[in-house]
Protein backbone atom coordinates (compact mmCIF):
# COMPACT_ATOMS: atom_id res chain seq x y z
CA UNK A 1 0.00 0.00 0.00
CA UNK A 2 1.37 3.59 -0.81
CA UNK A 3 2.60 5.23 2.44
CA UNK A 4 0.15 6.90 4.71
CA UNK A 5 2.46 8.12 7.24
CA UNK A 6 1.93 11.85 8.58
CA UNK A 7 -1.89 11.76 6.47
CA UNK A 8 -4.91 11.76 8.61
CA UNK A 9 -6.73 9.30 9.26
CA UNK A 10 -9.63 7.79 10.95
CA UNK A 11 -9.36 5.91 13.93
CA UNK A 12 -10.74 2.28 13.34
CA UNK A 13 -11.15 2.37 9.78
CA UNK A 14 -7.67 0.88 8.18
CA UNK A 15 -9.84 -1.60 6.42
CA UNK A 16 -11.75 0.68 4.63
CA UNK A 17 -8.89 2.73 2.98
CA UNK A 18 -8.75 2.57 -1.08
CA UNK A 19 -5.34 4.79 -1.34
CA UNK A 20 -3.62 8.26 -0.92
CA UNK A 21 -5.27 10.53 -3.64
CA UNK A 22 -3.07 13.92 -4.18
CA UNK A 23 -4.63 17.44 -4.70
CA UNK A 24 -2.47 20.54 -6.25
CA UNK A 25 0.10 20.15 -3.55
CA UNK A 26 -2.12 18.13 -0.98
CA UNK A 27 -2.77 14.52 -0.21
CA UNK A 28 -5.43 12.74 1.75
CA UNK A 29 -6.65 9.59 2.33
CA UNK A 30 -9.76 8.21 0.02
CA UNK A 31 -11.99 5.53 1.67
CA UNK A 32 -14.81 3.12 0.25
CA UNK A 33 -17.36 4.59 1.49
CA UNK A 34 -19.50 1.00 1.34
CA UNK A 35 -16.76 -0.85 3.69
CA UNK A 36 -17.34 2.34 6.58
CA UNK A 37 -20.85 1.93 6.03
CA UNK A 38 -20.18 -2.29 7.06
CA UNK A 39 -18.13 -1.13 9.39
CA UNK A 40 -20.65 1.34 11.21
CA UNK A 41 -22.97 -1.80 10.98
CA UNK A 42 -21.21 -4.28 12.42
CA UNK A 43 -20.32 -2.17 15.44
CA UNK A 44 -24.25 -2.60 15.75
CA UNK A 45 -25.84 0.44 13.93
CA UNK A 46 -28.53 -0.21 11.55
CA UNK A 47 -27.57 0.73 7.97
CA UNK A 48 -30.06 3.52 8.28
CA UNK A 49 -28.25 5.15 11.54
CA UNK A 50 -24.76 4.31 9.59
CA UNK A 51 -25.30 6.51 6.69
CA UNK A 52 -27.00 9.30 8.67
CA UNK A 53 -23.49 8.52 11.37
CA UNK A 54 -21.10 8.75 8.52
CA UNK A 55 -23.03 12.03 6.87
CA UNK A 56 -23.08 13.99 9.87
CA UNK A 57 -19.70 12.67 11.80
CA UNK A 58 -17.42 11.90 8.63
CA UNK A 59 -18.19 13.71 5.71
CA UNK A 60 -19.38 16.59 7.29
CA UNK A 61 -16.18 16.92 9.39
CA UNK A 62 -14.16 19.16 7.53
CA UNK A 63 -10.31 19.17 9.56
CA UNK A 64 -8.44 21.04 6.73
CA UNK A 65 -6.47 20.17 3.59
CA UNK A 66 -6.16 16.46 4.51
CA UNK A 67 -9.45 15.75 5.13
CA UNK A 68 -10.44 12.06 4.02
CA UNK A 69 -12.22 11.65 0.70
CA UNK A 70 -15.00 8.90 0.25
CA UNK A 71 -15.47 6.80 -2.84
CA UNK A 72 -18.67 4.68 -3.23
CA UNK A 73 -18.93 2.54 -6.49
CA UNK A 74 -22.94 3.43 -6.33
CA UNK A 75 -24.59 5.06 -9.20
CA UNK A 76 -26.27 7.65 -6.62
CA UNK A 77 -23.95 10.18 -5.30
CA UNK A 78 -23.93 10.14 -1.23
CA UNK A 79 -23.89 13.36 1.36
Amino acid sequence: MTDLDGLLKMDGYNDAILGKCVRFNTEFILYDLDKVILLLQRDGMTKQDAEEYWEFNMLGAWMGDQTPAFFSSGNKCEG
